[in-house]
């Protein structure tokens, strides 16, 4: 399946409408998931190491946009004051095949360098703040 179609939308954390709102321009997705540590736990009698799976370590989340900041609106704009302010947010990556993945972060941005005819994006960077929930496309 191709990332074509894939969406962001984002809502403030923990409030009462079900509706996020659409960050246009999305460009890039990240990978999704987090890998658990392998912990050693081998006794003294055993003839092989022992392995245990630990705790997973989720990395940031790092969604890249095509930039522009000539609308109030503009996603640049309204992610770069919630990244100021420190908000908490509620996002919402929707693939084309109709499966999402929702969680809860806080938002920092950088904007990419460019030269002779290179694009400007900018990178959302989201520090996840507790589990991914992976929902099923509804008939499958």
């Amino acid at each position: 399946m191709l990332a074509n179609g894939a969406k962001l939308g984002y809502k403030e954390h923990g409030g009462s409408g079900s509706t996020y709102t659409d960050l246009p321009g999305l460009k890039e997705i990240p990978d999704m998931g987090e890998e658990p540590e392998k912990v050693e736990n081998t006794c003294l009698t055993d003839k092989h190491n022992q392995y245990e799976k630990g705790i997973g370590d989720a990395p940031d989340l790092e969604y890249t946009f095509k930039y522009d900041n000539k609308q109030a609106d503009s996603p640049y704009r309204v992610l770069r004051n919630y990244a100021d302010s420190n908000t908490m947010l509620d996002f919402e990556e929707t693939l084309a095949d109709g499966t999402k993945t929702t969680f809860s972060g806080t938002p920092s941005l950088r904007r990419t360098g460019g030269g002779v005819n290179g694009v400007l994006d900018f990178v959302l960077t989201i520090m996840l703040s507790g589990d991914l929930t992976v929902t099923d496309p509804a008939g499958n």
